[in-house]
């Protein structure tokens, strides 16, 4: 399903009874709405499941031009409107938790909680260049250079070897995203500065992160954790970067432990 939201057409599914509590799943860069089927197929009797596509990603619209993260917020908070979401739980992974940190320092109001998965709060100089090597790359070149490196980053040597299967899938996925997307996704990370400001957000939250995850390491998730108070840090074992999938079992587990004591 689609729908406009912040003058782009941002493609949607919905999961779950109606009148259950809302779970709202956002991507990775490079990725799309099904990275999150694991989290569906656990969740969707207890919540009502929305999931959509970062725009330039899957089946949302690729707009030129950079991006920001407090722009990738606004979609959310305007894809609720249209949806008539007053209240949320809201799940980021890599560029979805950032996304999640944008959406919890603006709109608090908004989300019951938030799940930050994989992901950082600031961009040092050693992630700023990665994205300075890969916006050339994918501007000159496409995706196609970024998908085995970027399967490399994602998934444990184990992982790669063992679900063949998946892998096919996630290169498909990779693929498949806009140059215009990726590129405007990747400049809005370079503006990513929010760890000194979250000391800030007061809802329930929980940093999970992959304990194999080399590109958005334990220990940005623990700064993150720190700064938040009554945080929660859970580390996925084994997982790299995209944790849910890698191994969702743990992470299923994870997260419904956290979402389930928030009602006790």
């Amino acid at each position: 399903m689609k729908v406009t939201a912040n003058n782009v057409s941002l493609n949607y599914e919905v999961d779950g009874p109606e009148g259950a509590p809302w779970m709202t799943f956002s991507n990775s860069l490079a990725a799309d709405l099904t990275m999150w089927d694991p989290q569906v197929s656990h969740f969707k009797d207890k919540y009502r499941i929305l999931r959509y596509d970062t725009r330039g990603h899957g089946k949302s619209e690729p707009i030129s031009g950079a991006y920001t993260l407090d722009m990738l917020a606004n979609d959310v908070l305007e894809l609720w409107n249209a949806l008539g979401i007053n209240k949320s739980h809201f799940i980021g992974l890599s560029l979805g938790g950032m996304t999640a940190q944008s959406l919890a320092l603006q709109y608090p109001e908004r989300m019951h909680s938030i799940a930050i998965c994989d992901s950082r709060a600031d961009c040092p100089e050693g992630y700023r260049s990665n994205w300075h090597q890969r916006i050339p790359e994918v501007e000159k070149n496409g995706m196609e250079p970024l998908v085995e490196p970027t399967l490399q980053r994602w998934f444990t040597d184990g992982c790669r070897n063992a679900e063949p299967d998946m892998m096919d899938r996630v290169r498909a996925m990779i693929r498949s995203t806009s140059s215009f997307g990726y590129i405007g996704c990747a400049q809005a990370i370079l503006g990513l500065d929010y760890l000194s400001r979250l000391k800030a957000v007061t809802l329930p939250a929980i940093f999970i992160v992959g304990a194999q995850d080399g590109g958005t390491p334990p220990e940005a998730a623990q700064a993150m954790h720190k700064e938040v108070a009554g945080s929660q840090y859970v580390e996925i074992d084994p997982a790299a970067h995209v944790s849910n999938m890698e191994n969702p079992v743990a992470f299923n587990k994870t997260l419904d432990d956290f979402l389930s004591g928030l009602n006790k």
